[in-house]
């Protein structure tokens, strides 16, 4: 599904084939969660490929790999580097990429001095599909932020969206809707969250989610279409029976919810303000407006 017998991937300074590709199995990452990664998209443009906001992204690894004691030695300039390097090798344009910076053997419980780093890509459609998602309100919490570094992009708090996810999923519901501690709405498993009500679009501050891209490029665009966006916490309760809402993020892209606990969003997704959102973001990434996204 991610790779083939031609592919290319970087490791530790080598570009090899994919099925080449080892890794020592006593690694902490793969034990204890202890590793940083992100979620890239490149777009075939008017003017060819160009990765969405490369920069921010590995600013943001960067800042992961901070919090989570790990020395990573390479710069913003060089992992954009490499990225593009990746797709050419592998002669990609639309593709998600994957950076992943793992640790070395290590059973004790601090970090290793050896770091390793792996960029892959492939091809992959929006990671929920491009149907009205269904979600559930979630019994899994968000990890509480003083347990841990919820802004960063670590690879053991995933084990909580799998959780939700897959519980939503044996409900019969395509997506679950996460809370925080104290009871208000966090985020999407993957994405972040938000709902339109009253010809004003709502989403949670910063503080028990991930610091999402393509939630910063909503705001962008809000901004331009002179939409109101209000951060503020709310409760499921607030949400249902609102006009719509949508998930934003790398993978998903701006994404329709159809419902929350089986209670519909009152108005149809094309005539909501997420729509034209969504509608621009992708007339963005693939004409030659993308130059407003500063992409690298």
């Amino acid at each position: 599904m991610y790779y083939n017998e031609e592919t290319t991937v970087y490791l530790n300074g080598k570009w090899l084939k994919a099925k080449d590709a080892q890794t020592d199995l006593y690694n902490q990452t793969m034990h204890y969660g202890n590793g940083v990664f992100e979620g890239i998209r490149a777009y075939d443009t008017e003017d060819g490929v160009q990765v969405f906001k490369a920069k921010e992204h590995y600013e943001r690894l960067l800042y992961s790999a901070e919090k989570m004691h790990i020395n990573l030695n390479y710069t913003v300039e060089e992992l954009v580097d490499l990225t593009y390097e990746l797709l050419e090798k592998n002669g990609l344009s639309n593709a998600y990429i994957r950076p992943l910076v793992y640790l070395g053997a290590n059973m004790a419980l601090q970090p290793t001095e050896e770091v390793n780093v792996f960029l892959c890509a492939w091809e992959w459609g929006k990671y929920l599909g491009n149907d009205m998602l269904n979600l559930m309100t979630s019994s899994y919490q968000r990890p509480n932020p003083k347990s841990c570094h919820v802004e960063a992009k670590v690879v053991g708090h995933y084990t909580n969206s799998i959780l939700a996810t897959t519980e939503a999923k044996q409900k019969g519901f395509d997506e679950a809707l996460l809370l925080d501690a104290n009871g208000n709405v966090a985020e999407g498993p993957g994405a972040n969250f938000f709902y339109e009500k009253d010809g004003v679009i709502y989403t949670c501050p910063l503080g028990n989610i991930l610091a999402g891209i393509t939630r910063a490029t909503v705001f962008e665009m809000a901004k331009e279409l002179n939409f109101t966006i209000e951060e503020k916490y709310f409760t499921p309760e607030d949400v249902k029976g609102a006009d719509g809402a949508f998930f934003t993020g790398t993978a998903a892209e701006v994404a329709g919810i159809g419902s929350l606990d089986n209670v519909k969003f009152t108005m149809d997704w094309e005539d909501t303000m997420g729509a034209q959102l969504a509608r621009m973001y992708r007339n963005r990434v693939s004409s030659r407006e993308y130059k407003s996204f500063d992409l690298v």
